[in-house]
């Protein structure tokens, strides 16, 4: 287990508290009388309030349909696993052994729950300029380029988080058709969503019919939600 203090000095704040950052970098695994779930709750809305206020003033022309789409492109397990990996939070976390010989210190969802903790004990020590000045900073170096093609390259990803937030339910992809001889063949995909087909595409792979359906369905959904 690398010193806290290093840690301390790569994201730029010392807390006066240390238990704070102990609970906060404190799997469940790890059997202590406490953990880091309660500060990931509290650091989760923490990081979307933040997130929503920073594209709210980088974007002051974009509707909110474009708004949420960029959010949910930022606001989730993948993203906050990158702002955790420039810090090189994995390195801190305190594990079971068994947690670590699975690979813990490096698994998206750990990491991205330790990035949220970390925010809210960041937070509950100093308040949100203190959490909103780290936290931009990280995003600002892990996103030179803001904006929604490059962020949502991963189309089916920021769909995902979209319709969770909205509706409670994740789409369903469904292939209508294929077309042509096995080494050329075409997919033909829809995106069921509440027993609805938002949105449907032909791609060389399912992969990539899959992507540009998502694609097609974030523009739809936009367009729906700027006009409620």
């Amino acid at each position: 287990m690398k010193d806290l203090r290093d840690l301390e000095e790569r994201i730029g704040y010392t807390f006066e508290k240390k238990q704070l950052i102990i609970e906060a970098l404190t799997h469940r695994s790890y059997k202590k009388p406490y953990n880091n779930e309660r500060l990931e709750f509290l650091g989760d809305a923490v990081l979307d309030l933040i997130v929503g206020e920073f594209l709210f003033h980088k974007f002051e022309n974009s509707d909110e349909g474009i708004l949420s789409k960029i959010r949910a492109s930022l606001v989730n397990e993948n993203g906050f696993a990158k702002l955790a990996g420039l810090i090189g939070l994995g390195d801190y976390i305190y594990l079971s052994p068994a947690e670590e010989n699975n690979n813990g210190r490096n698994k998206p969802s750990l990491l991205s729950n330790a990035f949220e903790a970390l925010i809210g004990a960041i937070y509950l020590e100093s308040g949100l300029d203190k959490s909103k000045e780290i936290a931009q900073a990280l995003i600002t170096q892990a996103h030179p380029v803001i904006d929604l093609e490059t962020l949502s390259k991963d189309y089916k990803t920021a769909l995902q988080e979209i319709t969770q937030a909205t509706h409670g339910i994740t789409p369903t992809y469904v292939v209508l058709d294929s077309f042509g001889p096995d080494h050329k063949k075409e997919f033909e995909i829809a995106i069921i969503l509440d027993d609805e087909q938002i949105a449907k595409a032909m791609g060389k792979s399912k992969k990539e019919a899959q992507q540009k359906a998502a694609k097609k369905a974030l523009d739809i959904l936009g367009k729906r939600s700027s006009h409620e």
